[in-house]
This record gives structure tokens, C-alpha cells and sequence, in this order.
């Protein structure tokens, strides 16, 4: 699993309804896109459009799995010259382009050799020498990635591999919300392995609250946000990482050094309409760090965040801010309100 930061902790406020009154809720349990996953929602038509989301899901399993010989990704892989994709692949490519060019390259969906190099695909862990990690990163320049959208072609430089595992939760995500949406369904809660996306609120009207995981203790949970139609995106270092020699190493890539990032974050939460997005800044923001995440913020108006420095300081966009409280027995934390 690549995130588990963020934890739904009120699934519904029906149980607190009168018997009778309250919407009937459906739920799905399933294992996709290397996680488990829950879909709730509420309400007439829900029970038809969770199985028709589930369904969406392991579409966009079996396309975008970087392991699966079927799927388009091993295709533009192990391809030679232009390879013919499927539209939700066409699409996320071409965002992952435009989210690399955003973010300077802190979000790199070529990085997959370099993250084979360090041992986190084949649990092989080790420590990659430099000389390695510059050969390496000779082949994730996105900018030779050739997308054509009338032909509906990805063609990839030799030695070139992509992985979308940074923005195919949070598209399936939206995919979810879609036909949630379409289905006049309007509550529903979805969890796909961390990555938290809501349609509309609780039955009762009042916000979802998510809760964003501890770093330091996957057990418990230092913050509470309460949302309504937003996705809630952690990626944090706690997660995939191995010792050596007293060091950490973690799965989140500095593209610019072939090195897990060493940006003095533990963990980065993107909160906002498109679960792609978040999926994508959620990486981003934690390779840059909390003084260029700001930054970068300030100049978009599409996301908020959530961010934890090895010092303990919690970050939080103004956006957040009447949203945004600390879990008991966390009140002594100290929160940066970051302004435009």
C-alpha cells in the first residue's frame, strides 16, 4: 500500500437517526490497485452504483497496473515507438505532464526505475550509489515523452518506464464520485487504501471528518478535517521505507537526486475537488518541502494542505483553517496557519 495517512473516523451520522428514518446505507469491501479498499453511500440507487463502481475500478486496475503484461502502462513500457492507449490513460499522462511542468519536476512519473534501484517494488532494499542514480536519472526527463492526443498514442525514449501509481487512486477516486453522482446518489464515503474522497456530507447534513494519521504512530491520528465533496490525500514517509545503518530511507523519490526527499517533511496532505490531483500533489508537496509547497500554493487556487515537518510543526493553508482541529492528546502541537 502507498498511503495510509488518512483515516475516516465518522462513517455516518444514521445510526444517531430514528430507526426508519434514516437512508439505507450500502457498502463495498474490495482489494484493487494493491490495497484495500471501502465504498459507502446512502440512499436509493446507491446498492446499483457502488457495483457499478467497483466495476470502474478494476478497469482502471487492470490499465494502469505498471505490473500487469495487459494493461497499457507495461504496453508503453516494454513498447517500441508510438503505443495506442486507452483514454483514462491518455488523460492521466498528459495531466502527469502538466503536473511535472507545475511543480519543476517534483512529481515525475518516470521515476519507477529509480525506485526498482532502491529495492521498494521487489522489497530488495539498498542503499543506490550516486554514480547509479545519475545513470538512472538520465531517463526521466518527461520532456522526451512524446503524447499525441489525436492518435491516442504514448511514445517513450529508450530506457524510459512510467508508473501512474501517484494519480491512479485518486482518479479512480473521482471515477467513483462520477457515477455516484450520476446516479443521484447524494452521500457517500469512499476509502481506497488512504486516499479519502467524499460526495456531498453525512446523511444528517453534518461534514465527513477524516482524520490525518500520525507519522510517528500508525495507530493513532494527530488532526480532524471536516469535509464535504473533497478528496483528502496523505503521502508521507512513514509509510514504505527501510533502515540502514541507522538511516531511514523512504519510497518518495527527490527526482533531482535519484534519493528518497529530503525536504524536512514527514508527511504532505492535498485536499481539494479532483482526487487526481491531490493524488499527484500530495507526492509533489512532500519532495518540496513546506516553505516551497507555500509557495507553490499561493499561485493556484485548486487545493489546500496539510503538512508535518520532522520538527513536529503542523502546516495548514488558510483555506483549512475553520475545518482544521488536533486530536485530543495532540493540543500542544504547534499549527503554522500559512497565508496568501
Amino acid at each position: 500500500m502507498r498511503r495510509v495517512g488518512c483515516l475516516l473516523l465518522a462513517l455516518a451520522a444514521a445510526a444517531a437517526l430514528l430507526t426508519g428514518c434514516a437512508p439505507e446505507e450500502h457498502e463495498e469491501i474490495i482489494f484493487a490497485m494493491d490495497t484495500v479498499m471501502q465504498l459507502q453511500a446512502w440512499g436509493d440507487g446507491a446498492e446499483d452504483a457502488l457495483t457499478r463502481a467497483v466495476q470502474r475500478i478494476n478497469e482502471l486496475d487492470r490499465t494502469l497496473s505498471v505490473v500487469n503484461e495487459n494493461s497499457d502502462i507495461w504496453a508503453i513500457n516494454h513498447g517500441q515507438g508510438a503505443v495506442e492507449v486507452s483514454p483514462d490513460t491518455l488523460h492521466l499522462v498528459e495531466l502527469a505532464l502538466e503536473l511535472w511542468r507545475d511543480t519543476g519536476g517534483a512529481l515525475n512519473i518516470a521515476m519507477y526505475p529509480v525506485v526498482r534501484a532502491w529495492g521498494f517494488t521487489t522489497g530488495e532494499y539498498r542503499v543506490v550509489p550516486e554514480p547509479e542514480r545519475a545513470e538512472l536519472l538520465e531517463y526521466t526527463d518527461l520532456g522526451r515523452l512524446e503524447l499525441d492526443e489525436a492518435a491516442g498514442t504514448v511514445t517513450l525514449p529508450e530506457g524510459m518506464e512510467l508508473d501512474l501509481g501517484s494519480l491512479g487512486k485518486g482518479y479512480a477516486g473521482d471515477q467513483v464520485m462520477d457515477i455516484l453522482r450520476g446516479s443521484g446518489v447524494t452521500s457517500a464515503i469512499v476509502n481506497l487504501g488512504g486516499n479519502v474522497q467524499a460526495l456531498g456530507s453525512q446523511s444528517d447534513g453534518s461534514p465527513w471528518r477524516v482524520g490525518i494519521q500520525d507519522p510517528e504512530d500508525e495507530s493513532a491520528y494527530l488532526a480532524v478535517l471536516e469535509i464535504s465533496d473533497l478528496a483528502v490525500v496523505t503521502s508521507g514517509g512513514y509509510q514504505r521505507y527501510f533502515e540502514e545503518d541507522g538511516q531511514t530511507y523512504w519510497h518518495i523519490m527527490d527526482p533531482a537526486t535519484g534519493a528518497p526527499a529530503d525536504s524536512g517533511l514527514i508527511s504532505a496532505t492535498a485536499v481539494g475537488a479532483s482526487g487526481a490531483l491531490c493524488d499527484g500533489l500530495s507526492t509533489a508537496l512532500f519532495v518540496m518541502g513546506a516553505d516551497a509547497a507555500a509557495d507553490f500554493w499561493r499561485g493556484r487556487e485548486d487545493f489546500e494542505f496539510v503538512l508535518v515537518d520532522q520538527a513536529g510543526t503542523i502546516w495548514v493553508s488558510e483555506g483549512l483553517e475553520d475545518s482544521f482541529s488536533l486530536a485530543q492528546g495532540y493540543e500542544d502541537r504547534t499549527v503554522e496557519v500559512v497565508r496568501r
